[in-house]
């Protein structure tokens, strides 16, 4: 009876003007949903059917990820058989592992600029373009100076997406679920490393000539997707915007947005972050010197963009990922076959890990799983030394040191996946401005693919002048120095829109510390 009372002393409330506008916000699951049956039924109809849309989008604009992966993954083998058939030295095998990442700086910069000019979508489709003439060059090369030509091109494909997906991503997804959306990259990258590890072992079989050929050919097949994705995909409404297509801006809003009211005020936000450059096409003198005298904001988004792209890549993964065999083999494992298998594991793991990211980042938020992810690797890389290090030892039987690399080596990237590699490009596409996304994320993916390719060339020469064990002791260290960096140069954005973000920027820590948590309680009230 009380219940009932209590139903109808409401109900009176939201004949009102006042209480009909409250209630359903507050308890659209609960008891008072059936107060206005018929907004209860439109609003989650029409949230889902957005979300559904933006979840799409996202899928295949981070199908070019998969090709990153599939490079990363795929090449650890293949050097196995492009060593024996073209019979190249440790040198040219550190140049043809790590000349694609820093190539990929070409395509990134040239990403910031295309992506500005023709539009996030259409450079999504050019990169694609890129990497397969890249990747057919690879498979049909006949020498090694063949295969560098076409393993450059194919760089410079993967830079350009490697940049534009999460931009993309994060300037179609809703504020609540950006974090999990803009995660997508990361996903398909560690998808592209599994599919490269499974391609090695499977055609692993065959000669020496012909396997890593087919290896590298059938990285062309993810990339003809990306051509069924622009019949889908919309183009960016911030940068439809920014060419004063307003109204396109506002035909792409009404698909990825849950109501009229919510469009009107995401364009009314878009056009004032826009500002002076909406519909004005920058150029790139004024971009760029703006970098170079950047204001206290900017810098402090600089340095976080920047740094965080660089730790994801000098702590050590792609050198874990790429020499993942070479690791395994200097642990005890002696043939080829095993050694493949292994990699298997360790692929299988950094996917799995990615989805546990996925599902708390815009639960948990980015700080915490940051701290988790950059000590557990600390952690791992310091015990796959120590394990390296006492191989060999009297106290440590050979199976013990093997069983201890491997899982090291899968603890590394799991929590690598948790948070370090989604969150960084979560991050990177998350707090610049409008004006300034593009490039400025640019910008952090040639300092994300420098470091790459710096540690992919240099991993075997350290290793042969420090030791396998001395150069993942450095890496533990450095993943260390991450853990501080995390803690002064990272804030919490989860659950404020990108225009909200650039406002922790404007003064010290302190200020932003605070201004996460009014953000929060400026979401609920929006909500409600």
């Amino acid at each position: 009876m009380m219940a009932s009372g209590d139903d109808a002393a409401f109900g009176n409330e939201s004949g009102t003007g006042n209480g009909s506008s409250i209630l359903p916000g507050i308890g659209s699951k609960g008891k008072y949903e059936r107060i206005d049956a018929e907004l209860a039924n439109d609003r989650p109809t029409r949230g889902s059917e957005s979300k559904r849309y933006v979840f799409v989008c996202a899928v295949f604009a981070s199908l070019n990820s998969v090709l990153l992966g599939y490079d990363v993954g795929v090449m650890s083998g293949c050097i196995l058989f492009i060593q024996k058939d073209l019979h190249i030295t440790e040198v040219q095998q550190e140049v043809l592992v790590g000349c694609l990442s820093i190539i990929s700086l070409v395509g990134s910069l040239a990403a910031g600029r295309t992506s500005d000019a023709i539009g996030r979508k259409w450079t999504i489709c050019l990169a694609a373009i890129i990497f397969q003439t890249g990747a057919a060059i690879m498979a049909f090369a006949p020498s090694f100076r063949v295969l560098i030509i076409g393993r450059l091109l194919a760089g410079v494909g993967i830079g350009c997406g490697v940049m534009v997906a999460p931009v993309y991503i994060a300037e179609i997804s809703p504020t609540v679920s950006r974090g999990s959306f803009t995660s997508f990259p990361e996903i398909f990258i560690n998808l592209g490393i599994l599919l490269g590890y499974i391609s090695n072992y499977a055609f692993s079989g065959l000669s020496e000539h012909i396997s890593w050929r087919i290896m590298l050919g059938i990285g062309i097949v993810p990339s003809v997707f990306i051509g069924f994705a622009l019949f889908i995909i919309p183009e960016s409404p911030r940068w439809l915007v920014m060419q004063k297509k307003v109204e396109e801006a506002r035909s792409v809003l009404m698909r990825i947005s849950e109501s009229e009211e919510e469009v009107e005020c995401k364009l009314a936000e878009i056009e004032e972050a826009a500002g002076g450059v909406k519909g004005e096409k920058c150029e790139e003198k004024a971009v760029w010197l703006e970098f170079l005298r950047p204001s206290p904001a900017l810098r402090r988004m600089l340095i976080t963009g920047f740094g965080i792209q660089c730790f994801q890549q000098i702590s050590g993964i792609d050198a874990t990922v790429y020499y993942s065999p070479t690791i395994f083999r200097d642990a005890g494992i002696s043939s080829d076959s095993k050694l493949l298998a292994a990699t298997v594991a360790v692929g299988f793991t950094k996917t799995t890990f990615i989805l546990v990211a996925i599902l708390l980042i815009d639960r948990v938020g980015r700080k915490p799983l940051l701290y988790v992810s950059t000590v557990g690797m600390t952690v791992s890389l310091f015990c796959l030394g120590l394990a390296l290090s006492l191989l060999g030892h009297e106290l440590v039987s050979p199976r013990v040191g093997i069983l201890v690399a491997i899982l090291a080596v899968c603890g590394n990237v799991a929590f690598f996946s948790v948070g370090l590699g989604p969150i960084c490009w979560v991050m990177s596409s998350e707090i610049f401005p409008l004006r300034l996304r593009a490039q400025a994320a640019a910008l952090g993916t040639v300092g994300n693919r420098v470091s790459s390719g710096v540690v992919a060339m240099s991993f075997l020469s350290m290793c042969r002048a420090l030791s396998v064990a001395g150069t993942f002791f450095i890496f533990s260290a450095i993943s260390a120095i991450s853990v501080v960096f995390m803690y002064m140069y990272v804030p919490e954005t989860k659950g404020k829109s990108l225009e909200q973000i650039e406002l922790l920027f404007d003064s010290g820590r302190e200020w932003q510390r605070i201004e996460v948590e009014l953000g929060d309680m400026e979401v609920l009230v929006q909500k409600e």
